[in-house]
């Protein structure tokens, strides 16, 4: 399986050599999705940032928490529990990792998943889902980040 995403940015006449040009770009997916990203005002200061674009890190912070939710999704049909909702606080540590590189070291992903109908799991369940869910996402496979779940109980 193959997967693409395309990105456009422009220089627009800006300066360049001094560092002071915009970051704001495009994600253009398959279905012809446009989605305007930037980097993070953590990483580079507004205004050659723009705040209400996607950045890389929430991003991949996204990635892992859908992943995780898509699984756990299917497991727990496949297991006869119905879901009604599902939704997620992620939240990732960017910091210096063990070679002195920036990277996201963690992610904690908080679902609140709501069930329907007769069948609900127990605690146990609900932990094997989650760990089931979590061995078998592309995302969390690809990471060297370490990815918790904190589920409320």
């Amino acid at each position: 399986m193959q997967f693409e995403a395309k990105l456009e940015w422009q220089r627009n006449g800006q300066d360049f050599l001094d560092q002071r040009y915009s970051r704001a770009h495009e994600w253009i997916f398959d279905g012809g999705l446009r989605v305007p990203a930037s980097s993070s005002p953590l990483s580079v200061p507004l205004p050659m940032s723009n705040a209400d674009n996607v950045d890389p890190e929430e991003a991949l912070i996204a990635a892992a928490s859908s992943c995780h939710m898509l699984f756990f999704l299917s497991i727990a049909a496949r297991r006869g529990h119905v879901v009604e909702s599902y939704t997620d606080h992620a939240v990732g540590l960017l910091e210096k990792d063990g070679r002195g590189r920036m990277a996201m070291t963690s992610i904690t992903l908080r679902p609140a998943i709501v069930f329907a109908g007769a069948q609900w799991p127990d605690e146990d369940e609900l932990e094997a889902i989650h760990h089931e869910a979590h061995d078998k996402c592309y995302i969390a496979n690809s990471l060297r980040a370490e990815i918790t779940v904190e589920a409320p109980v």
